[in-house]
């Protein structure tokens, strides 16, 4: 599990996860502003664009179920509800045209995405460095210890131990060897967290 420092550090408006995002989605989708599933453009502006291979391929996995799949479903609902009769107090339809409407937001932000974002993968040369992709295994004074992997901003949801490479946390690791200390800075202050060890997903 994530500290709280690194949680508060890489914490953004929520995204769909991979895989039962959807269905999270479905039930809480008419008590929330439409917004909540988007990025704010100020976040998405200042974000490193950069993602793991298997980033990109779940949001390439996530925009392939959502355009041919999902979508379908919807507008087939949508349909079949406005043949009921008088749309404005017909609960189906105004729920599933929201629904749809928020599919072709998400469509829409994650093509944009990918046509942004630079993938990173494994090189030979970021052995024994903390750099973007590595798992680095950590422990503060009080003997406290956490592994976390540094990645993109839009993967921070797929796991509890993925944080952004935004965050405070990754950044005070970034180019850390073994034995290294990073100074971490939070509300109350600077927090000390030693690296034990580095790896990568080869």
């Amino acid at each position: 599990e994530m500290t709280g420092t690194a949680r508060a550090g890489c914490q953004a408006v929520a995204l769909f996860k991979q895989p039962d995002w959807l269905h999270a989605w479905l039930q809480q989708l008419l008590h929330t502003e439409a917004d909540t599933y988007l990025l704010p453009t100020r976040i998405l502006r200042l974000s490193t664009k950069l993602i793991s291979k298997e980033g990109y391929q779940a949001l390439k996995d996530e925009l392939d179920q959502l355009w041919r799949v999902t979508r379908p479903e919807i507008t087939q609902k949508v349909s079949w509800a406005a043949s009921l009769g008088d749309r404005s107090e017909n609960a189906d339809y105004q729920y599933n045209k929201k629904l749809l409407r928020e599919i072709d937001r998400r469509v829409r932000y994650i093509r944009k995405r990918l046509e942004d974002m630079r993938v990173v993968e494994y090189s030979p040369e970021q052995e024994g460095r903390v750099y973007f992709g590595a798992w680095v295994e950590i422990e503060n004074d009080n003997g406290e210890a956490k592994r976390l992997r540094i990645v993109g901003y839009d993967e921070i949801y797929l796991r509890k131990d993925y944080i952004s490479i935004d965050s405070p946390m990754a950044r005070a690791l970034l180019k850390k060897v073994q034995g290294d200390e990073a100074l971490v800075p939070t509300p109350q202050g600077e927090v000390c967290w030693w690296i034990n060890a580095i790896s990568y997903e080869k």
